[in-house]
């Protein structure tokens, strides 16, 4: 089975590290749910505004400063993904404590320099 990872905070802008997030993880084969304020295309992939109805995914990669998280939390922890990974300024430790209180790994690092080392 595939490892899905949903991007969340996905951006249509170019320069925006959600953007070049989504790309570097098709460039490494790896499927992608994109979510976030726009819809659109990156590259092969939608960006909803909302998470599809059934999703499972193994890593949530997290572009949302702790605020803008709030709305989502819930259900990204009834998800139940493997791991959820809270980008530089997106950090988040009462999201981590509930992650962690489900079962869910966290991490504080950049999926870019995850993907680029072989560490993702």
């Amino acid at each position: 089975m595939e490892k899905t990872t949903l991007v969340l905070g996905a951006s249509l802008k170019e320069e925006r590290y959600s953007n070049r997030a989504v790309r570097s993880l098709r460039t490494h084969g790896l499927p992608v749910v994109a979510v976030g304020l726009k819809e659109g295309r990156v590259g092969d992939v939608h960006i909803e505004k909302d998470l599809p109805a059934g999703l499972h995914v193994d890593t949530v990669t997290m572009y949302l400063s702790a605020h803008n998280q709030e709305p989502w939390q819930a259900r990204i922890l009834a998800m139940k993904p493997k791991r959820i990974i809270f980008n530089p300024g997106a950090e988040n430790p009462a999201f981590e404590r509930a992650a962690h209180a489900a079962g869910i790994e966290t991490l504080e690092a950049c999926t870019l320099v995850m993907l680029n080392t072989g560490q993702y």
